[in-house]
């Protein structure tokens, strides 16, 4: 088995954490695992490795986008976790929206700026968020809350076109898919924003699984994310994202986007969720890489 990770995105460091826990849980259950730190040389170290099967490790751009998938479709070498159209539509923060609506999914406002009109005047009554339209993990995200007078001045990283969207207030919930089911749901507690240093560092966030919630709130976040998943043609593994506004009841639970590759580091919801339901990190590796096809 070949596990990609590492790449150039801007979650380089993360997608290293993912592959060496999963190179580790692989061993375990006594596979032969290679690990690909993912470069410009990455068709030809396939091509010698020739594994039996790619765990796609790769977050972000270029891994988690379509790009990497449709390299091993061309390779023809089965690879985990959802194909090129699936990955491209999840990866584009727009176009999954739409697929959500199609789909009667309830999504937050929002609309793709020119990132100069973004620094110059809200584009939107606050509060809002602005990020990027193809970048995952909190990559590249402000919240402009609602007393501020100035525009967002957003550094110079950022895309020529970015995503605004109203800010939904309430509690952070994921809910994880793998294959036909729903594992359960989680209610992510922070001090502050669900940033990127609250996702990945130790003590960023506490998890709780399952989440306190309501027994109606719970199946929809369940329906929810395995329609999500449906909808945009995922396989494997994926992970939605909500926000409930408790204030409105199932009202207030907004989809926010899937993750098609999610995190699976000692910080990760994923591998919590399926510990809850009885499936052992190891084993959760393990199905990931006996899943892994061609045309996914």
């Amino acid at each position: 088995m070949a596990v990609l990770m590492g790449g150039p995105s801007a979650e380089r460091e993360v997608s290293l954490s993912t592959g060496q826990a999963c190179a580790a849980a692989l061993r375990e259950k006594d596979y032969t695992v290679v690990e690909v730190d993912a470069g410009p040389d990455l068709p030809a170290v396939l091509s010698d490795l020739a594994p039996d099967a790619v765990l796609n490790c790769l977050h972000g751009r270029w891994g988690e986008d379509g790009c990497v998938q449709g390299l091993l479709e061309w390779m023809g070498i089965p690879y985990s976790h959802s194909g090129v159209l699936a990955s491209a539509l999840a990866m584009d923060k727009q176009r999954s929206k739409d697929v959500y609506r199609g789909e009667g999914l309830p999504v937050v406002e929002g609309l793709l700026v020119a990132a100069d009109e973004v620094r110059a005047a809200h584009v939107m009554a606050p509060p809002y968020v602005v990020k990027p339209n193809n970048e995952g993990s909190s990559v590249g995200v402000y919240l402009v809350r609602e007393a501020a007078n100035s525009p967002p001045q957003l550094d110079g990283d950022m895309p020529d076109v970015v995503m605004v969207e109203q800010f939904v207030p309430g509690r952070e919930l994921t809910t994880t898919v793998m294959g036909d089911r729903a594992l359960g749901v989680t209610d992510i507690l922070t001090t502050g924003w669900y940033d990127y240093d609250a996702k990945y560092k130790e003590g960023g966030s506490a998890h709780v699984v399952p989440a306190d919630i309501p027994e109606d709130i719970y199946a929809l976040c369940l329906d929810y994310a395995l329609r999500a998943h449906n909808a945009l043609g995922c396989k494997g593994v994926s992970r939605t994202d909500f926000r409930w506004d408790e204030s409105k009841g199932a009202a207030g639970l907004i989809l926010l986007e899937t993750n098609t590759q999610p995190g699976l580091t000692g910080t990760s919801l994923t591998p919590e969720q399926a510990e809850h339901c009885g499936i052992s990190f190891p084993d959760l590796c393990a199905w990931m890489v006996e899943d892994a096809s061609c045309a996914r």
